[in-house]
């Protein structure tokens, strides 16, 4: 797929891994439908894409709102008049454990609330997001490309069980919707970073980004810019299907 011109909805894309993304994106010329919740950065965003010489337009939804993911693909579809390519990029986190013990007796428990906001916007929110990205393309007849944003933690990560089965599921979805959409030709990927310098990330204490890095083979902690770039060649190379690249310097947990 050549990029210039295309168009690309992103959710999650006032911040972190979707800013860098889009704006990777707009280099390379295509236009921008910037999807979050928060519309401070969606407006930062989209002023660093059109000063790249691109047309972005914002949207403010909740992706794991039914309501609001429609009401937003009907809006670049209205807006743009095609959509080429969707990169389902919102996600959170509620870390803990599944019980805290003290002194041989749990103290506390991981609280269905916080499993359910994780499976709500990281899988739920991944899974209608696909879906009306699929049901937009088949109906303009043109194709195109769905990236999902999975994890290093879709392995297992310690304190993330809420996280860890969402991320899991998002790449076994991946690899579903490759086999059922290719004849409509529809391609489908999954990016799973390793940590990434976010503005979360970058936050941390000194001294546990220290610790993390030392724990990545490379030693350091990755670019979102990197990640932007693996969305790139996933895009530009259309015998690409149905894998999930990780980007994690590697890392493996």
């Amino acid at each position: 797929m050549q990029l210039a011109g295309k168009t690309v909805l992103i959710t999650g894309a006032g911040r972190g891994l979707g800013a860098a993304i889009a704006e990777g994106l707009a280099s390379r010329g295509a236009n921008l439908a910037l999807v979050d919740l928060d519309t401070a950065g969606l407006g930062a965003v989209r002023g660093a894409c059109e000063r790249l010489g691109v047309r972005a337009t914002t949207y403010k939804a909740n992706v794991a709102a039914e309501a609001d993911v429609i009401r937003a693909f009907d809006g670049v579809v209205a807006d743009f008049g095609r959509l080429d390519v969707v990169i389902a990029n919102a996600g959170i986190l509620r870390d803990g454990l599944l019980v805290k013990v003290k002194d041989g007796a749990v103290v506390d428990k991981l609280s269905l609330a916080q499993w359910q906001a994780v499976i709500d916007v990281n899988l739920t929110g991944v899974f209608l997001t696909g879906r009306e990205a699929a049901d937009r393309m088949i109906r303009l007849g043109s194709g195109g490309c769905i990236v999902n944003i999975s994890s290093l933690s879709r392995a297992g990560n310690f304190g993330q069980s809420n996280y860890s089965a969402a991320k899991a599921g998002v790449a076994a979805l991946t690899v579903v919707w490759a086999k059922e959409l290719a004849r409509y030709g529809i391609r489908v990927n999954a990016i799973a970073p390793g940590f990434i310098k976010t503005e979360m990330v970058a936050s941390m204490k000194p001294e546990l980004l220290a610790k993390m890095a030392a724990s990545i083979p490379v030693q350091r902690l990755g670019e979102p810019n990197e990640i932007a770039a693996a969305a790139a060649f996933i895009l530009e190379n259309d015998y690409y299907n149905g894998r999930v690249l990780e980007i994690d310097g590697g890392q493996r947990l």
